[in-house]
């Protein structure tokens, strides 16, 4: 008797799948001049789908996705969690417009992703992936899901993507600390409210402590 593989099961593959195509992905060696090193990491079921601009150089030397001065930032100071909870693919997808580190561009930073990447692999994974919620890192990222918005006009309100609550931040870059010196609030007020939320995503004890004491 002939038992059909049930549609978790199925996904579950079609995911694994993708992502093997994503990692032997060539298709910018020529532009970029270099061999790519598509960066891909999550389980179908991850709770946060995190969406970043690309890899940097740092990630593309160790395979480690935001293995960088950024990524420490983003993990210790703005989430506050370990990196047991951060890499653990059952709790977050992390993956980027982008998925290959693009070159050095200019002193300010990295060269803008090839587009052809979202189309091609992205759009895929946002239909597969089973999440909770949507964190978008940076302007690029932002501007993919909400073109012709202001980054500033998206990081203080909740976003929406596919129906699920999603959170735009700035990129957490030392590049970037002109921003965050406009923007003080972001830090101290939004920030907080963020971190919270993914705290109890997450199920972390000190968001679950916190609302049990004040339900006393």
């Amino acid at each position: 008797m002939y038992f059909s593989n049930s549609p978790l099961e199925t996904d579950c593959q079609n995911l694994i799948q993708l992502q093997e195509q994503i990692r032997s992905c060539r298709l910018c060696e020529a532009e970029f001049g270099f061999e790519p090193h598509p960066i891909v990491f999550g389980n179908l079921h991850a709770k946060i789908m995190q969406i970043s601009q690309a890899p940097s150089r740092t990630v593309h030397q160790t395979g480690k996705p935001f293995n960088d001065a950024s990524g420490r930032r983003l993990r210790q100071e703005w989430y506050k969690i370990p990196d047991k909870i951060f890499y653990n693919p059952d709790y977050f997808y992390i993956v980027s417009v982008a998925h290959c580190y693009p070159g050095k561009g200019n002193a300010k930073g990295d060269r803008r992703p090839p587009k052809c990447c979202a189309d091609r692999w992205l759009v895929r994974e946002l239909s597969l992936v089973q999440n909770e919620i949507y964190i978008l890192i940076g302007s690029t990222a932002a501007a993919h899901f909400f073109p012709h918005q202001k980054l500033t006009d998206l990081v203080f309100y909740d976003q929406n993507i596919n129906g699920k609550t999603t959170y735009v931040l700035p990129h957490p870059s030392p590049l970037n600390m002109r921003w965050f010196q406009l923007y003080p609030e972001f830090l101290e007020k939004r920030i907080p409210q963020i971190r919270a939320a993914l705290h109890e995503i997450l199920e972390i004890s000190s968001v679950r402590k916190s609302r049990k004491s004040n339900s006393v």
